[in-house]
């Protein structure tokens, strides 16, 4: 039976509105869950030796290239023995956390999970991604056009990796504790409630598509 891959890129605990979301995930996902907290226990930003070591024959590796390549070796087989995938990424400053893209950036290797003859090796692979964020974002908002997050991660985790993606985001994350947002609560509160709703519907979607066949 695959697993989960569950990848949580929010600073904050159990307050975060995503790890909130994504618990409604868990809750009806019914399989193993392999869980990374990227706050908690980050993943180190792609050095030199961790890209020249994609293009350097290993018995030729320095001692920094070696561990560089053995931490690629580690998260790239995590990602490709995953069946389905939780990304819980919020929005910050229009983007993804950079702990997120740290994570990324080591697991792109051409040849092993992009760029591959025969096509990404995780192709339809289901993936759900949680980013919620402080204000709204979608046509007629204010910051409508500003997100840059859904655009950045269907070309690297669809069109690149080949993952299917879902994308839940629940809005006017600040209406609570932002006085001048506060206009904004109800809109958060149908946001957030809906949000839990899609979440638990695709944590049964994923659990059929990867758990039972």
């Amino acid at each position: 039976m695959s697993y989960l891959l569950h990848l949580d890129a929010t600073s904050f605990d159990r307050e975060s509105i995503s790890r909130q979301v994504a618990r409604s995930f868990r809750e009806t996902w019914a399989g193993a869950v392999v869980h990374r907290d990227l706050a908690a226990e980050p993943i180190p930003h792609l050095t030199a030796a961790g890209i020249s070591a994609r293009i350097t024959d290993p018995a030729r590796h320095t001692p920094e290239q070696a561990a560089a390549a053995a931490l690629q070796d580690e998260l790239i087989d995590e990602f490709l023995g995953a069946g389905g995938y939780l990304f819980t990424v919020p929005l910050y400053n229009y983007a993804a956390p950079s702990s997120f893209k740290a994570w990324l950036d080591q697991i792109a290797v051409v040849g092993r999970t992009i760029a591959t003859p025969g096509g990404p090796p995780a192709t339809g692979r289901p993936a759900v991604v949680i980013s919620s964020r402080g204000g709204g974002y979608g046509p007629g908002a204010p910051h409508h056009g500003r997100d840059h997050l859904v655009p950045h991660l269907r070309t690297m985790l669809g069109l690149e990796l080949g993952l299917d993606l879902e994308f839940i985001t629940p809005e006017f994350g600040l209406a609570p504790v932002v006085p001048m947002m506060a206009a904004f609560l109800g809109r958060h509160q149908e946001s957030l409630t809906e949000s839990h709703a899609q979440a638990r519907k695709h944590g049964e979607t994923l659990t059929l598509r990867t758990v039972v066949r």
